[in-house]
């Protein structure tokens, strides 16, 4: 804690996409840290948003980070998929320079994974938008955890779903910002 920080840094949280066969699955844990403090064990950081033409939902969406900062960031990202439909790319990168040209957002601390049937990215403050370069990819205090047990198991004849879960098992092992409350989300995948 500092003098700028008196309550201590919220920490968040680990959050993995995996696209692997005909299926698109992104899984984050439930934890909320306030310092050395758990507030919270079963947040959803994991979430369906968008809507497509039948009236689902299009677009899986993690999010790491400050909570409010990463709720404002998902609504600009359903504005963008509005004003795009069914364009996840082009709302993303839309989204990436309004991120980082806005003086507001531009304050924004936090990351997110969105995903669509063809498509995985990473969106950052800096105004990255990334795609994964073997299918997985994940975000948070153990995101890199996450990301090197989910790289070891794609090789394997498990599932993403599968790859996920474990993934976030041994994430969960070893970052104290990481607990065992995993929310998974799924999609059919039109990539492989």
């Amino acid at each position: 804690m500092s003098e700028h920080d008196p309550y201590g840094t919220m920490h968040a949280t680990t959050i993995i996409t995996v696209r692997k066969g005909d299926q698109v699955v992104m899984a984050g844990d439930g934890q909320v840290s306030l310092g050395q403090t758990v507030m919270k064990a079963n947040a959803r950081k994991v979430r369906r948003i968008g809507t497509n033409k039948d009236g689902g939902n299009e677009v899986i969406a993690g999010f790491a980070g400050a909570t409010a900062d990463a709720f404002t960031l998902l609504e600009r990202l359903e504005a963008k998929l509005e004003q795009y439909p069914g364009q996840l790319m082009r709302a993303s990168v839309e989204l990436a320079k309004d991120w980082r040209t806005d003086r507001y957002l531009r304050r924004l601390e936090a990351m997110m994974l969105v995903a669509d049937p063809t498509i995985t990215l990473a969106l950052t403050g800096n105004g990255d938008v990334l795609e994964p370069e073997h299918g997985t990819m994940a975000i948070g205090s153990g995101g890199n955890y996450a990301y090197a047990a989910a790289r070891a198991l794609m090789d394997t004849d498990k599932s993403a779903e599968e790859i996920a879960r474990r993934a976030m098992e041994i994430a969960g092992d070893i970052c104290v910002y990481t607990n065992g409350n995993i929310i998974v989300e799924s999609m059919e995948s039109t990539a492989s």
